[in-house]
């Protein structure tokens, strides 16, 4: 059973097997929400369903997830056995899906979408941080293959999801989807039920603060300009890639005439390029900074969402698509690292719920206005709408004041 600590000086006696072993269980966290983003156009056909109630299903997940973030980074902070949390994460997140499989209603899928939401958020608060400390000198890159399990899960399941809609339905596709993950989540919780770290604050060796301390780190943390600037980039770069992971299946359903297996592989590219480039990104963001990093990223993204949008149905639309997913992607983890190195490592959590929670909302706000400017202006006017959105959150990002980068504090 692993046992990884994070009080040892040095990161050079620690296993990456440790890394691995969370990385396989962000996997997991994503292979569901991946899932669903290829079933919604089936989903949306069978219940009559305009692109706004589509959108609006994917709103009411990251509403809820937006709610949610702060106090499960709170707790994060608070409980010792980051196993135990990560393992009920896992068991969290897939049941709400098989339940969708059983239903004909709208609102059923509108609650479902929600305790997704709030399952999800116990995960990325406890392994990000946890990373982190353990590598500090390295931490954009351990952050980022901790990223990277995510752009796996991302990648595979929509892929397998559309071989597997060639031969049965969408409601049959979600419970045979369910048996992989219970497997995987029986073995995460074997694997790091155990694991055990205290959280020391400066000044003292206790395990656990209590509800004031808490709430008194969260009003120290919310003053730290860099950390509100990251967060609201993120927020708006998380309405780049909800409204995009919602219509682009829908654009190449419903405008491309797709069939669902090729809809998967088109996915799949998206997300592949993603984790090719993630670790990448991670480690020169080390090296060179996070904000140079992330500003070209960031800056290409918007080049390639204007190119698709006038791409329109050729096929350099398709080609884009893999592109796209070099550059949206890779980001996700050098913000999280920046934001690590702004704040006290014994507040991580709740500062990582701070960012989930602005990038939650920004997700939320994403599908549902996407679906208004489709509703009237059509599905190609959503790509222009995401060109914007990217252009603000690197408006934030560029104007972000750069702390020196530090570990534990």
């Amino acid at each position: 059973m692993s046992t990884l600590a994070v009080s040892a000086p040095s990161s050079a006696t620690r296993s990456f097997a440790d890394v691995w072993l969370i990385t396989l269980g962000h996997t997991l966290t994503h292979w569901y929400p991946a899932t669903f983003y290829l079933l919604l156009p089936l989903i949306g056909n069978e219940l009559h369903l305009s692109y706004e109630q589509i959108g609006s299903i994917l709103t009411c997940q990251f509403i809820c997830g937006a709610l949610s973030n702060i106090p499960g980074g709170m707790i994060a902070d608070s409980v010792p056995r980051k196993g135990l949390l990560m393992a009920l994460a896992l068991c969290w997140v897939g049941a709400p899906y098989l339940l969708m499989g059983f239903t004909h209603s709208y609102w059923t899928l509108l609650a479902c979408a929600g305790l997704v939401g709030i399952g999800n958020n116990f995960w990325h608060p406890t392994a990000i941080p946890l990373l982190a400390r353990a590598f500090p000198e390295r931490k954009g890159f351990v952050v980022s293959i901790h990223g990277m399990g995510g752009n796996v899960g991302d990648a595979l399941a929509p892929l397998a999801a559309g071989v597997l809609l060639a031969s049965m339905s969408w409601r049959n596709v979600v419970v045979v989807n369910i048996v992989p993950g219970i497997l995987m989540a029986c073995v995460i919780l074997v694997l790091v039920g155990g694991m055990n770290v205290a959280s020391e604050h400066a000044g003292g060796g206790k395990v656990s603060a209590g509800l004031a301390k808490r709430l008194h780190d969260l009003r120290e943390l919310l003053r730290n300009q860099t950390l509100v600037m990251i967060s609201l980039g993120s927020a708006f770069r998380a309405m780049t890639q909800s409204a995009l992971l919602t219509f682009l299946p829908l654009y190449l359903a419903r405008q491309m005439g797709y069939p669902p297996k090729w809809i998967g592989v088109c996915m799949f590219s998206l997300q592949a390029a993603g984790f090719l480039m993630t670790p990448i990104a991670g480690h020169f963001s080390d090296r060179m900074g996070r904000q140079r990093i992330i500003v070209s990223s960031m800056a290409m993204t918007m080049v390639v969402l204007l190119g698709m949008a006038f791409a329109g149905r050729s096929s350099l639309f398709v080609i884009l698509v893999a592109f796209l997913g070099f550059f949206l992607f890779a980001v996700r983890s050098v913000l999280q690292a920046w934001l690590l190195d702004s704040t006290p490592s014994s507040q991580g959590g709740t500062a990582i719920g701070i960012l989930f929670g602005s990038q939650a909302l920004g997700a939320a706000i994403g599908p549902v206005s996407g679906g208004v400017l489709a509703d009237h202006y059509g599905l190609n006017v959503v790509f222009y709408f995401l060109a914007g959105t990217i252009v603000i959150a690197n408006l934030f990002v560029f104007f972000t004041p750069t702390p020196d980068r530090r570990s534990a504090v």
